[in-house]
């Protein structure tokens, strides 16, 4: 080694943010090992490379003692005190034991640990860059697939997509390009694993906060989101603005918000529903797009009994009951729903009026 790579140190200091000493001090690591493992060594030693010339020395260390057991590790007195009279019994003497041929084991071993070092120290920048934007949404590039996982290009990496974090609506193809939420980075030996879905609830808010103004600039609050990837979801909002209506600000104008966000989500329908403190309020919005008339909530168990038109009983409920499982799922109520014909039969008495709940979306 030369002061040609003292230089290229200072430039990899400069370009990747690794310390010149950093690095020399695991090349000086490293050569320990080296010397050691190619000349059958069993001394003690050191090895030292000069921060400016780059050359390097191997020095033995041997401990000063009266009598000498294993003239690898130790040296007597009289001989110590022969290189330097102010050795004295204990002192550490070390002895230049640089090989001919060194360099050549130096320079290989230098190159290595540079090269893994800057590995590392990439893929702690990777890893540093992509744990800030865990619960993001990232958009990247189908690069691969196998039985159990769709691998996708970020740029600087590459992230994981389970065959299970796919919505049952894509059909992904090498080359597409597709938006997906971070779910979790680690760390492993072969650098970070970013795992993305396309399926996580988060993903749905995050295109939300994307495509609205309003809750981007916090006017417009995401209070809750339920959601079945690929067929439906429902999510609830809120306006801190009186003058601001939430649920007109998620549709945008002709739908146009709204509409981005399901061809993004291939045709998954999104029901946007108004949040409320109420809950009998707040139940009766996530039943949407079915109309209610009445709701009963039992507090202490947390469970309300849902009265909706006879005509009205199908839609409550939804296809396979979907519709009543999101808005369980959305508002963290138990839902019974009844019909009127239901309730008249049961007995079950409630406040009749014309027309159901005010704000129910």
């Amino acid at each position: 080694m030369n002061a040609d790579f003292i230089e290229a140190l200072e430039a990899i200091e400069r370009e990747k943010g690794i310390s010149k000493d950093i690095l020399i001090e695991a090349i000086e690591a490293a050569l320990i090992s080296g010397y050691k493992r190619n000349f059958n060594s069993a001394q003690n030693v050191r090895v030292d490379v000069n921060r400016h010339s780059g050359q390097v020395r191997v020095y033995a260390r041997k401990t000063v003692v009266e009598e000498v057991l294993d003239p690898r590790l130790e040296i007597s007195l009289e001989a110590a005190q022969e290189i330097d009279p102010n050795f004295r019994l204990d002192d550490i003497v070390e002895i230049e034991v640089t090989p001919r041929d060194f360099g050549r084991i130096a320079a290989q071993t230098a190159k290595q640990v540079v090269t893994q070092r800057i590995r590392e120290a990439e893929r702690g920048l990777i890893y540093s860059e992509f744990i800030e934007r865990e619960d993001d949404i990232v958009t990247g590039v189908v690069q691969r697939m196998d039985q159990r996982n769709y691998y996708i290009d970020l740029g600087k990496a590459e992230a994981v997509m389970p065959i299970t974090e796919k919505m049952p609506t894509d059909d992904l193809k090498s080359q597409d390009r597709v938006k997906a939420y971070i779910i979790k980075v680690e760390k492993t030996t072969k650098g970070p694993q970013i795992v993305v879905s396309r399926t996580h609830p988060g993903l749905l808010k995050r295109l939300f906060e994307l495509e609205v103004p309003e809750i981007y600039d916090g006017v417009v609050e995401i209070k809750s989101v339920a959601r079945e990837a690929g067929d439906r979801s429902k999510i609830a909002v809120h306006s801190v603005n009186p003058d601001v209506d939430p649920v007109g600000a998620c549709v945008g104008p002709k739908g146009m918000r709204v509409q981005t966000i399901v061809n993004e989500l291939k045709g998954e329908k999104i029901d946007i529903v108004r949040w409320s403190e109420d809950p009998s309020e707040y139940v009766a919005n996530s039943l949407s797009p079915a109309k209610v008339l009445h709701v009963e909530v039992n507090a202490a168990e947390k469970v309300t009994r849902v009265i909706v038109p006879d005509y009205q009983l199908s839609l409550a409920i939804g296809k396979r009951g979907q519709n009543a499982r999101l808005a369980a799922k959305l508002t963290g109520w138990k839902i019974d729903i009844k019909s009127e014909s239901q309730a008249e039969q049961e007995g079950i008495d409630y406040p009749k009026a014309e027309e159901g709940f005010e704000g129910a979306e």
